[in-house]
């Protein structure tokens, strides 16, 4: 046992604290014996270090949430200016941070969705619009994508379109019923409008053999992200907006990735110009820098409720930390205009690999929208097979991961297309150093396979 005051020494050896995280963490996502965490230290921008000193550039935002960067000074100081002030109040106060934060994201989100229900993440806000949908309709199914990824609760997962719900089935939320979006096959060449109309006509017929009048809600990923950012043809989500609204059906979009920048606008739905009833966000909310989840809610919805019990509640409900956490992030988002930033390096970086992908037969098709990408990798450019079966783990794509890893590039897959989503704020020098790398170690890949 150390002295009181003094720096335990088993924590200044990564070998231990890898040893004792392993010892007492129930990891997700993974079976317990093969886990092997990545021992992170300290990060600032778009890198971060391990305890040994070890630096890596950040390819990923960390889960996909680290938009402006880490080490952010005006998000940390926020957050511990309201620590001092008020720590805690609970759902049913009213407080400055609150405030605040209804104010300032009622000016970034679209027009006509200014309430919020705050949460912890994006799966409870999921969950929770669901709940409104079906409260505020009085039907209970609700229509989800394929290939579509809204958390890892209850009613969340179940409505999540691929291979991570299959182990909880079929004690899932009932009611929810799957399609086929545009694109729902990633390996698919054709991306055009008349796409979008065969997915429209797709969705109007499961509407039909389902029965509108029990449809509460179509919700989707307005870009499906892990799945492999899946961009919709022009025209598809204006036609599911028309589709709902002539039915009487809620549109849920799901932004808890899309959200605060990551595509080069505030959100997705900004570029196909909809409005939803309902919209949730997380991630980008606070960048990561602490807990924090939201239902943007339509004002039919709220004027629904305003004689109505909404029988639903939160502990951490507009806690006052991830409020503060949120409203210096959309002041830094402002500020340092990385909203506009996102589009102009994103274009870069679409520019960008595709020329990586012009070098490496390995890659199949390139999409980017903003800062968020992705590479399908293929074991044959003219027909264009993944490089491993759907739901089959890629030890190619795991042995490419830790290659890069190796080399001081942080990135994520899945199934077998690689995701690439680095902070906003990264230098076009960081971002060339990092495709740099990528390309090499995609290069050995190759030979190897």
């Amino acid at each position: 046992m150390s002295d009181e005051g003094s720096v335990d020494d088993r924590w200044a050896s990564q070998v231990e604290i890898v040893a004792a995280c392993r010892a007492h963490n129930f990891w997700t996502w993974s079976a317990q014996s093969a886990v092997d965490p990545l021992p992170v230290a300290r990060a600032e921008g778009v890198y971060f270090w391990d305890f040994e000193g070890r630096r890596y550039l950040d390819f990923n935002s960390g889960v996909m949430c680290v938009n402006i960067g880490y080490g952010e000074e005006r998000v940390i100081d926020a957050i511990a200016r309201q620590a001092g002030e008020l720590a805690f109040a609970g759902p049913h106060t009213a407080t400055r941070a609150r405030a605040e934060l209804g104010d300032l994201l009622s000016g970034v989100t679209p027009a006509g969705l200014d309430t919020f229900l705050y949460t912890l993440g994006g799966s409870e806000a999921n969950e929770n619009a669901i709940k409104l949908a079906r409260a505020y309709t009085g039907r209970h199914k609700i229509l989800a994508q394929y290939r579509s990824y809204h958390g890892a609760t209850h009613g969340a997962i179940a409505a999540t379109g691929d291979l991570r719900r299959w182990m909880w089935e079929p004690a899932v939320m009932p009611g929810v019923v799957h399609f086929v979006g545009p694109g729902g096959d990633p390996w698919s060449r054709d991306r055009t409008p008349a796409d979008a109309g065969t997915a429209l006509d797709h969705l109007e017929s499961v509407m039909r053999f389902e029965g509108p009048e029990t449809i509460a809600a179509v919700l989707i990923e307005t870009i499906p992200g892990t799945n492999g950012v899946l961009i919709a043809p022009p025209g598809y989500l204006e036609g599911v907006r028309e589709l709902c609204t002539r039915h009487g059906i809620q549109l849920i979009c799901d932004e808890v990735m899309t959200g605060f920048g990551r595509t080069g606008a505030w959100f997705a739905v900004d570029h196909a110009g909809i409005t939803p009833d309902l919209m949730t966000m997380a991630k980008g909310l606070t960048s990561g820098y602490a807990p924090l989840g939201a239902v943007a809610i339509a004002g039919h919805i709220l004027e629904y409720f305003q004689e109505r019990v909404f029988q639903g509640g939160l502990t951490y409900n507009g806690h006052p930390l991830g409020l503060a956490a949120a409203i210096a992030n959309i002041q830094v988002l402002q500020a340092d205009r990385l909203i506009e930033r996102a589009q102009r390096v994103g274009a870069r970086l679409e520019r960008a690999l595709r020329e990586v992908a012009a070098e490496h037969a390995i890659i199949g098709d390139v999409r980017c929208i903003g800062m968020m990408a992705a590479l399908d990798l293929v074991r044959d450019l003219d027909r264009r097979p993944p490089l491993a079966d759907y739901a089959v783990r890629s030890e190619a794509i795991h042995s490419l991961r830790d290659d890069c890893l190796k080399h001081g590039l942080y990135l994520r897959s899945h199934n077998s297309t690689l995701l690439i989503m680095p902070p906003l704020m990264i230098d076009e020098r960081d971002l060339q150093i990092g495709l740099e790398i990528l390309g090499g170690c995609l290069g050995r890949l190759a030979s190897e396979l």
